[in-house]
């Protein structure tokens, strides 16, 4: 059977790379400000926050872009339950998850108070009700029932993990999108803005974070 934990290896002593797709867990520029331009702003957050809203996440990583999003949540004053769902094939153990959080001093009060909760496949909080569903998102998000109101589409390179780009997971994450509902990504590949595209989204190409030249921003057109 095929080992189901994230392979991994770090360079310069606090960046995760994958072993497995040969690609970093976070920007090699500033990780958490790569999250706040590209999945909260890309999403319109916190502008569209309220109670209940719902965000799910293709790829949960190091986790950083929960954190970074209930900072936000908190910080902007919301009252009410953020939901967070999150599709992860290759989940880090708590220890690799605790160690990537901590090189972003910012959120070390954050990091902490969720690191005795990890590993966690549901996890309820004030004012959060998380839960990661573990698998291949291609089987897992097809049986899913929730709907978003936010994507953060954060898998790894489409050149290196091209099955969480493809276009049948595209439209799934379409089906799976409330009304006026978004979604982010840091990749500007033409494949991914076309499955975007037809899963029923309006695409955006914006200037990209970093090193990045582009990045794309969608919103879904009502039916």
């Amino acid at each position: 059977m095929q080992d189901q934990r994230a392979e991994l290896e770090w360079r310069d002593g606090e960046i995760p790379v994958s072993t497995r797709f040969d690609d970093p867990y976070f920007s090699l520029d500033n990780g958490l400000a790569e999250t706040a331009y590209v999945f909260l702003d890309g999403n319109g957050l916190p502008g569209r926050f309220r109670d209940g809203f719902h965000i799910a996440e293709l790829g949960f990583g190091t986790g950083l872009n929960l954190l970074a999003a209930v900072r936000l949540w908190r910080e902007s004053g919301q009252r009410g339950v953020l939901h967070f769902t999150t599709f992860e094939a290759f989940p880090m153990s708590a220890e690799e998850m605790i160690r990537a959080q901590w090189a972003f001093p910012e959120i070390a009060d954050l990091a902490a108070e969720f690191a005795p909760h990890w590993p966690a496949a549901s996890l309820s909080l004030p004012g959060l009700e998380f839960r990661m569903i573990q698998g291949d998102a291609r089987h897992s998000l097809p049986a899913w029932s929730g709907r978003a109101d936010a994507w953060f589409l954060d898998g790894f390179s489409p050149a290196k993990n091209p099955e969480l780009w493809e276009e049948s997971l595209m439209a799934e994450v379409g089906a799976h999108t409330a009304p006026q509902g978004t979604a982010a990504t840091y990749t500007a590949a033409g494949f991914v803005r076309r499955g975007l595209q037809n899963a029923g989204f309006e695409v955006a190409r914006r200037s990209g974070f970093g090193r990045k030249r582009h990045m794309t921003v969608a919103r879904k057109v009502p039916e």
